[in-house]
Protein backbone atom coordinates (compact mmCIF):
# COMPACT_ATOMS: atom_id res chain seq x y z
CA UNK A 1 0.00 0.00 0.00
CA UNK A 2 1.45 3.50 -1.37
CA UNK A 3 1.79 6.11 1.61
CA UNK A 4 -0.77 8.28 -0.57
CA UNK A 5 -3.50 5.42 -0.26
CA UNK A 6 -2.48 4.83 3.30
CA UNK A 7 -3.09 8.90 3.94
CA UNK A 8 -6.46 8.48 2.24
CA UNK A 9 -7.50 5.84 4.71
CA UNK A 10 -6.40 7.54 6.90
CA UNK A 11 -8.39 10.64 6.20
CA UNK A 12 -11.71 8.15 5.63
CA UNK A 13 -11.13 6.71 9.29
CA UNK A 14 -11.07 10.13 11.06
CA UNK A 15 -13.93 11.36 8.92
CA UNK A 16 -17.28 11.78 10.99
CA UNK A 17 -19.88 9.42 10.24
CA UNK A 18 -22.67 11.15 8.10
CA UNK A 19 -25.62 12.38 10.42
CA UNK A 20 -28.27 10.74 10.10
CA UNK A 21 -31.71 12.40 11.59
CA UNK A 22 -33.35 11.03 14.42
CA UNK A 23 -37.01 10.39 14.98
CA UNK A 24 -40.06 10.54 12.44
CA UNK A 25 -40.12 12.38 9.83
CA UNK A 26 -41.92 15.66 9.98
CA UNK A 27 -45.16 16.52 8.84
CA UNK A 28 -44.14 19.55 6.87
CA UNK A 29 -41.14 18.12 5.47
CA UNK A 30 -43.18 15.16 4.05
CA UNK A 31 -45.51 17.78 2.21
CA UNK A 32 -42.67 19.57 0.71
CA UNK A 33 -41.49 16.62 -0.60
CA UNK A 34 -44.67 15.32 -2.09
CA UNK A 35 -45.19 18.66 -3.45
CA UNK A 36 -42.14 18.79 -4.70
CA UNK A 37 -42.63 15.30 -6.36
CA UNK A 38 -45.85 16.30 -7.78
CA UNK A 39 -44.18 19.78 -9.34
CA UNK A 40 -41.29 17.03 -10.81
CA UNK A 41 -44.05 14.87 -11.95
CA UNK A 42 -46.38 17.19 -13.49
CA UNK A 43 -42.93 18.50 -15.52
CA UNK A 44 -42.07 15.35 -16.69
CA UNK A 45 -45.66 14.68 -18.26
CA UNK A 46 -45.35 17.50 -19.83
CA UNK A 47 -42.05 17.07 -20.97
CA UNK A 48 -43.35 13.77 -22.50
CA UNK A 49 -46.59 14.86 -24.28
CA UNK A 50 -44.54 17.26 -26.00
CA UNK A 51 -42.10 14.54 -27.07
CA UNK A 52 -44.54 12.70 -28.38
CA UNK A 53 -46.74 15.51 -29.91
CA UNK A 54 -43.49 16.03 -31.82
CA UNK A 55 -42.71 12.91 -32.71
CA UNK A 56 -46.54 11.33 -33.94
CA UNK A 57 -48.54 15.22 -33.98
CA UNK A 58 -48.17 17.85 -36.56
CA UNK A 59 -45.92 20.84 -34.80
CA UNK A 60 -44.56 23.66 -36.52
CA UNK A 61 -41.52 22.13 -35.93
CA UNK A 62 -41.06 18.92 -35.11
CA UNK A 63 -37.32 19.25 -34.14
CA UNK A 64 -37.81 22.32 -31.83
CA UNK A 65 -41.19 20.18 -30.21
CA UNK A 66 -38.89 17.41 -29.95
CA UNK A 67 -36.03 19.43 -28.54
CA UNK A 68 -38.42 21.39 -26.16
CA UNK A 69 -39.97 18.12 -24.69
CA UNK A 70 -36.29 16.84 -24.01
CA UNK A 71 -35.71 19.96 -22.26
CA UNK A 72 -38.08 19.93 -20.09
CA UNK A 73 -37.78 16.05 -19.10
CA UNK A 74 -34.32 17.09 -18.03
CA UNK A 75 -35.57 19.96 -16.17
CA UNK A 76 -37.86 17.61 -14.47
CA UNK A 77 -35.18 15.61 -12.66
CA UNK A 78 -34.17 18.67 -10.27
CA UNK A 79 -37.54 18.47 -8.23
CA UNK A 80 -37.81 14.46 -8.39
CA UNK A 81 -34.18 13.91 -6.97
CA UNK A 82 -34.74 17.15 -4.58
CA UNK A 83 -37.74 15.55 -3.71
CA UNK A 84 -36.44 12.05 -3.07
CA UNK A 85 -33.74 13.94 -0.68
CA UNK A 86 -36.29 16.18 1.05
CA UNK A 87 -38.38 12.15 1.68
CA UNK A 88 -34.77 11.05 2.82
CA UNK A 89 -33.92 13.90 5.07
CA UNK A 90 -30.91 14.78 3.13
CA UNK A 91 -29.58 17.98 3.98
CA UNK A 92 -28.42 18.65 0.32
CA UNK A 93 -31.84 18.30 -1.08
CA UNK A 94 -33.04 21.85 0.65
CA UNK A 95 -30.97 23.90 -1.76
CA UNK A 96 -32.50 21.95 -5.08
CA UNK A 97 -35.48 22.02 -4.11
CA UNK A 98 -35.89 25.86 -3.31
CA UNK A 99 -34.43 26.66 -6.31
CA UNK A 100 -37.05 24.87 -7.95
CA UNK A 101 -39.31 26.97 -6.28
CA UNK A 102 -38.04 30.38 -6.84
CA UNK A 103 -38.01 29.41 -10.83
CA UNK A 104 -41.61 28.18 -10.51
CA UNK A 105 -42.88 31.60 -9.05
CA UNK A 106 -42.10 33.53 -12.80
CA UNK A 107 -43.25 30.68 -14.59
CA UNK A 108 -46.52 31.13 -12.82
CA UNK A 109 -46.59 34.79 -13.41
CA UNK A 110 -46.24 34.01 -17.11
CA UNK A 111 -48.76 31.22 -17.02
CA UNK A 112 -51.40 33.37 -14.99
CA UNK A 113 -50.63 36.39 -17.52
CA UNK A 114 -51.37 33.97 -20.67
CA UNK A 115 -55.11 34.28 -19.56
CA UNK A 116 -58.00 30.96 -20.38
CA UNK A 117 -57.03 28.07 -18.63
CA UNK A 118 -53.48 28.91 -17.98
CA UNK A 119 -54.80 31.26 -14.95
CA UNK A 120 -55.75 28.33 -13.05
CA UNK A 121 -52.52 26.88 -13.90
CA UNK A 122 -50.28 29.69 -12.96
CA UNK A 123 -52.60 29.98 -9.58
CA UNK A 124 -51.90 26.39 -8.90
CA UNK A 125 -48.35 26.56 -9.55
CA UNK A 126 -48.00 29.78 -7.10
CA UNK A 127 -49.80 28.53 -4.56
CA UNK A 128 -47.36 25.24 -4.34
CA UNK A 129 -44.38 27.05 -5.04
CA UNK A 130 -45.18 29.43 -1.92
CA UNK A 131 -46.17 26.62 0.56
CA UNK A 132 -43.29 24.66 -0.27
CA UNK A 133 -41.14 27.73 0.44
CA UNK A 134 -42.68 28.44 3.68
CA UNK A 135 -42.22 24.53 4.46
CA UNK A 136 -38.44 24.51 3.69
CA UNK A 137 -37.78 27.30 5.99
CA UNK A 138 -39.39 26.60 8.55
CA UNK A 139 -37.62 25.62 11.91
CA UNK A 140 -38.73 22.52 11.91
CA UNK A 141 -37.87 21.01 8.44
CA UNK A 142 -34.33 22.64 9.03
CA UNK A 143 -33.86 21.09 11.96
CA UNK A 144 -35.38 17.76 10.66
CA UNK A 145 -32.52 17.81 7.61
CA UNK A 146 -29.64 18.83 10.17
CA UNK A 147 -29.85 22.26 9.02
CA UNK A 148 -29.10 24.33 12.36
CA UNK A 149 -28.52 28.13 13.03
CA UNK A 150 -24.78 29.09 12.66
CA UNK A 151 -22.84 29.67 15.48
CA UNK A 152 -21.08 32.74 16.29
CA UNK A 153 -17.16 32.16 16.02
Amino acid sequence: MSSQQKQSASRAADAPAVHEPAGPRPARLSAAAALTAVEGLALAALGAYMLIMGLTGVPDSAQQAEMGGLTVLALAVLPLVAARGLWLRRRWSRGPSLITQIVALPVAWTLVNGGGALIAAGVGLAVAALVVLVLLVNPTATEALGIGPREAP
